[in-house]
C-alpha cells in the first residue's frame, strides 16, 4: 500500500552515473525538459535518412534489432521518454510515483491521447501489449525485460496466466505494475519499445501480417509509418494525432536502404541523404569538416561460439580463438572512427550505480598482446581435452554488407596467422544473421549488442542458462547464480559486486569473445537541427529536430 509520497514529474529521473531514483522537485519548463525551441522555421520540413539493412519487423513484440527500435522510437511513444540529456521524462504519462518499497509504480497517461486512426489510447494498451509480449505463444524473445514484473516469469514460461502478472489499468488514464524485485533503472526502462503500447483491436485484426507492411502498423509517436517499400526505403510523416504534435516540426522523413558505406557518402555528398555514417578512410578525409561528429555508444562487437560445435566447447580454444584477433587493429582496419578494441565484454561508460564507470571498476580482462604468445598452446591443449586431433572445418558467420564482408576476411586471416586455421566465411544479409543466431544455427558468428539502458545487466543477463539472446547456447551453474543475485540484491554495492564476479567468470570461461567497443563516425548537413542521437537505446529520436538554412 501507498504511503503519502510525492508525484514525480518531467523534473526527475534516473541518472545516467548514478542509476537511481532521484528526489522530487518542480516540473520544469518545457523547452528545458524536452530540447524543443521557438525557432522561425524557413525551410521545407523534410529529412533525407538511410537504414543499414531491411527492417526485420515492426511487430512491436517480436522486434529484436536496433534498426526497428529506433523506428519505433519515432512512431511510438512510452509512459516515459528520454529529454536531450538522456534522462526520463514524461511521455504518455504525465506523471509517476512509486511504493515505499520500489516494488510498485502508478503512472497516470495524459487525457485525450490517440492512435494515428483516431482510437482513444488508454492504460489498457500497455497492459495488452505487456502480455502480449510475455505470452508463451508470442514467442518474443525480449519479453526477458518484462519478466522482472510479478508474476511475468511464470506466465512467459507457461507456468503461470496473464491474470497473475502484475501489470494492471485500473482506469483508462490508470496503470499500476509491481515488481518481483527493486530495479533502480525501471523508469529510464519505460523508454525502450518493448516497454511501448499496443492497439489491442489492430493486432488482432492484422492477424499475422501485423507489423509486416506499412499498412499493418499503428503508431502513437511524433510521426507515422506510410510507406515501406521492401529492401529499398522506408518513409514516415507526422502524426497529427500525436498529443504534441506542436512540438514536431518535421513533416517527412524519408530512409533508405543502403547497405554499402561509399555508396552511401556518394547519396551524401550528392544531397540525397542528410546524414551518413563514415568508417576507415573517408574518417581521415573529412575529420576537419565542421559537419563531421564522432559519436560514442554503449555497444560491443563479438564473436559467439556455438556450443553445439564440439570443438568449442573447451574455454582454451574460445580463448585462443579470441586472443589470436588482434581487437584494436581490428577496430582501426575496419571501423577507424572511434570504435576500440575490446578488453572486455560489458563497454566503457556503463553505469556502475554509483557515480563510477564498471568498465573502469572490473578492469581490463581481455590482454590479447599479452596472452597472444600462448593461444596457439591454448588451442592445441582444448582441443586434445575435448578428443578432438586437429581443427574441425568451422564457418564464420557475418551480415553481407562491406563492413561484414571485411570483418570475416580480417578473422579469417587473423586465425590463419596466429593460430595456422582455415576457416569457411558466410556473408548473409542482416536479418537472415539474426534469424540463424536466434535459431542456434552456426558455428561461429560475429554479433553486436547495444546497451538497452544504461546498467551492466543489460550485457550480462543475456548469458543465463536458457537464455533468449544466450545464441552459442552456453551454460553455467556458477553464472546463472551471480546473475540471479543481482536482480534480486537492493544493497548497490553488493549487486555491482556480483555483476563484477559475472563479466570475469564470463572473460575467463568465454563462450563469447569481445572484438570491439564500437564508436560512430558522421557527416550531417549543416541545416539539420536538433538531431537527437542516443548512446544506449534506439540510435536517435526526431521528434525535435528541424530543417533550417537550407
Amino acid at each position: 500500500m501507498f504511503k503519502a509520497k510525492k508525484w514525480l514529474t518531467v523534473g526527475l529521473a534516473v541518472t545516467l552515473a548514478g542509476g537511481a531514483l532521484v528526489g522530487c522537485g518542480a516540473e520544469e519548463k518545457k523547452d528545458a525538459a524536452d530540447g524543443s525551441k521557438d525557432t522561425a522555421i524557413d525551410a521545407k520540413q523534410e529529412l533525407n535518412l538511410y537504414l543499414t539493412d531491411e527492417l526485420p519487423t515492426m511487430d512491436l513484440s517480436l522486434a529484436t534489432n536496433n534498426l526497428s527500435f529506433t523506428l519505433f522510437a519515432n512512431i511510438s511513444e512510452g509512459l516515459i521518454r528520454l529529454d536531450k540529456d538522456g534522462k526520463p521524462a514524461a511521455g504518455l504519462a504525465k506523471e509517476w510515483k512509486r511504493s515505499d518499497d520500489g516494488l510498485t509504480y502508478t503512472f497516470i497517461l495524459r487525457d485525450g491521447l490517440k492512435w494515428s486512426n483516431g482510437d482513444a489510447l488508454t492504460a489498457k494498451d500497455f497492459e495488452y501489449s505487456w502480455k502480449r509480449t510475455l505470452d508463451p505463444k508470442t514467442g518474443s524473445q525480449y519479453a526477458f525485460m518484462l519478466t522482472w514484473i510479478k508474476g511475468g516469469l511464470a506466465y512467459n514460461s507457461d507456468k503461470g496466466t496473464a491474470d497473475e502478472v502484475a501489470v494492471k489499468a485500473k482506469d483508462d488514464k490508470t496503470l499500476e505494475v509491481t515488481l518481483e524485485n527493486p530495479i533502480p533503472f525501471f523508469v529510464e526502462q519505460m523508454a525502450f519499445p518493448i516497454f511501448f503500447a499496443q492497439n489491442e483491436k489492430f493486432v488482432k485484426e492484422m492477424g499475422e501480417k501485423y507489423g509486416a507492411d506499412a499498412d499493418k502498423v499503428i503508431s502513437n509517436g511524433p510521426f507515422k509509418l506510410t510507406k515501406w517499400v521492401h529492401e529499398e526505403s522506408v518513409a514516415i510523416e507526422k502524426n497529427e494525432n500525436y498529443w504534441d504534435k506542436d512540438a514536431v516540426k518535421l513533416q517527412n522523413v524519408n530512409f533508405q536502404v543502403v547497405k554499402d558505406t561509399t555508396a552511401l557518402l556518394n547519396l551524401y555528398e550528392s544531397g540525397q541523404v542528410d546524414r551518413t555514417l563514415l568508417v576507415r578512410e573517408t574518417v581521415d578525409q573529412y575529420k576537419d569538416s565542421k559537419e563531421f561528429s564522432i559519436q560514442p555508444e554503449l555497444t560491443t562487437g563479438y564473436l559467439q561460439y556455438n556450443q553445439r560445435v564440439k570443438a568449442l566447447t573447451s574455454a582454451k580454444v574460445r580463448q585462443a580463438l579470441t586472443y589470436a584477433v588482434d581487437g584494436d587493429a581490428y577496430a582501426d582496419i575496419i571501423y577507424h572512427n572511434g570504435t576500440k578494441g575490446a578488453t572486455g565484454y560489458t563497454p566503457e561508460g556503463i553505469s556502475n550505480g554509483q557515480g563510477g564507470d564498471f568498465k573502469k571498476d572490473v578492469g581490463d580482462l581481455i590482454k590479447r598482446k599479452e596472452n597472444l604468445p600462448k593461444a596457439k598452446q591454448l588451442l592445441e591443449e582444448g582441443l586434445k581435452e575435448v578428443g578432438e586431433t586437429s581443427f574441425p572445418k568451422i564457418k564464420l558467420l557475418a551480415d553481407d554488407g562491406d563492413v561484414g564482408k571485411k570483418a570475416t576476411e580480417f578473422i579469417k586471416e587473423q586465425w590463419r596467422t596466429n593460430l595456422g586455421i582455415d576457416v569457411e566465411v558466410e556473408n548473409v544479409p542482416y536479418k537472415m544473421r539474426l534469424d540463424r543466431s536466434h535459431k542456434h544455427d552456426f558455428d561461429i558468428v560475429v554479433s553486436l549488442w547495444g546497451a538497452d539502458y544504461n546498467d551492466p545487466m543489460t550485457f550480462l543477463d543475456m548469458f543465463i542458462t536458457g537464455g533468449d539472446f544466450n545464441d552459442p547456447q552456453w551454460s553455467n551453474a556458477e553464472y546463472d547464480k551471480l546473475i540471479d543475485s543481482a536482480k534480486k540484491e537492493a544493497d548497490q554495492k553488493k549487486r555491482m559486486q556480483n555483476l563484477y564476479d559475472a563479466e570475469k567468470l564470463l572473460m575467463k570461461e568465454m563462450p563469447v569473445g569481445p572484438l570491439f567497443f564500437r564508436g560512430r563516425a558522421y557527416l550531417t548537413k549543416p541545416y539539420v537541427k536538433d538531431f537527437q542521437w542516443r548512446i544506449y537505446g534506439p540510435d536517435f529520436e526526431l521528434k525535435h529536430t528541424y530543417i533550417q538554412g537550407k
